[in-house]
């Protein structure tokens, strides 16, 4: 997580804008700093979308670099960004719904765990789970459900429901000392001690950006009026099977001489599988040297921590979880670049 925000700032210190400052042309950051070929460079000049990864500490860290050359302006994009409706067209998303504002239990409709979670909960313990749950959370729900009933399947479901639901209400109001410490393995994770550890990394974001590096650590507190944000759930298959996750997704607009660049990051709160920690940001850098006319270039970095990629079954898993993701990012990039110019 670390590397995605140092590999951001150095992308958005060259290509975003701030006072006294010029914009450096996004084809010499994909080369100089990301190490892109020429080839690769002309693939993304060429309209066409351009995916790898990038390296890594240690198997459980995964992120995934992508670009697209765009014909639109980054206002186009953050539109784009708050329709929910574009996930839907994507083959690996399964069901994607926004919460309404304040959240309600109804938004929740559909999220639903698989037949195997839901018979594997009943021996749910810490250390040995196969739901990302605290501790606590485990022992609400062997206290709240009737094992033994035809529709034990639908009051765990109406559990899960309510989890998230108060998760997200607690997020809102306390931020990511609400997050849950997992404890389906051993030694747990804590989500909130995780985000707070790239408090003194944060120096890779330039310095016009303090809006988007208070906001990602210190919310609800830091609101500033160049942000805006919501929330959703979805349903995704990038693993080995479908998981759930609440997301928080944050936009930050910074315009210059050369217009408006933007940057929209997607802030996981709780997933049910896999994903321990996950960050997704995208900036949108304006270009005006193309001799067809100014565009954008979506330039999106995504970095999770995952859990079971260690040891050989961990890296026979890590293979397909790398390139279900970078099937996912390039179909992602392709649609934006789809829907985006058909708008123009």
């Amino acid at each position: 997580m670390i590397k995605v925000f140092m590999l951001v700032g150095i992308v958005l210190s060259g290509a975003l804008v701030g006072a006294g400052q010029t914009i450096q042309e996004p084809r010499t950051l994909l080369k100089e700093q990301m190490g892109l070929t020429d080839g690769q460079i002309a693939t993304i000049d060429g309209g066409r979308a351009f995916v790898k990864t990038l390296p890594s500490k240690t198997p459980a860290e995964v992120f995934i670099f992508g670009a697209v050359h765009v014909n639109a302006a980054p206002e186009d994009y953050l539109k784009f960004a708050f329709d929910m409706s574009r996930l839907r067209s994507l083959s690996s998303y399964l069901s994607v719904r926004r919460f309404s504002n304040p959240p309600r239990l109804s938004d929740l409709e559909g999220f639903t765990l698989e037949p195997d979670d839901i018979k594997n909960l009943r021996n749910c313990r810490p250390g040995k789970c196969d739901v990302q749950l605290s501790s606590e959370a485990m022992l609400q729900l062997q206290k709240a459900v009737n094992w033994s009933v035809p529709d034990v399947a639908e009051q765990v479901n109406e559990w899960v429901r309510k989890m998230a639901l108060d998760l997200l209400v607690r997020y809102q109001e306390r931020g990511n000392s609400a997050l849950e410490i997992y404890q389906d393995k051993s030694p747990g994770f804590n989500m909130d001690v995780a985000f707070q550890s790239l408090r003194g990394r944060f120096e890779a974001l330039p310095v016009y950006l303090p809006e988007l590096k208070r906001y990602l650590l210190e919310y609800p507190v830091a609101i500033g009026p160049n942000v805006e944000s919501f929330f959703y759930w979805e349903k995704v298959n990038f693993g080995l099977k479908p998981t759930l996750r609440l997301n928080h997704v944050i936009a930050y607009r910074s315009t210059g001489p050369r217009g408006e660049a933007s940057v929209v990051a997607v802030k996981q709160l709780w997933a049910s599988h896999y994903f321990q920690l996950a960050l997704d940001l995208t900036a949108c850098v304006p270009e005006s040297s193309r001799t067809n006319g100014a565009g954008t270039y979506v330039i999106s970095l995504k970095g999770s921590t995952q859990q079971g990629l260690t040891g050989f079954l961990g890296r026979l898993r890590r293979r397909t979880v790398v390139s279900k993701a970078l099937s996912a990012q390039e179909n992602n990039l392709i649609n934006i670049k789809k829907v985006l110019e058909a708008r123009k």
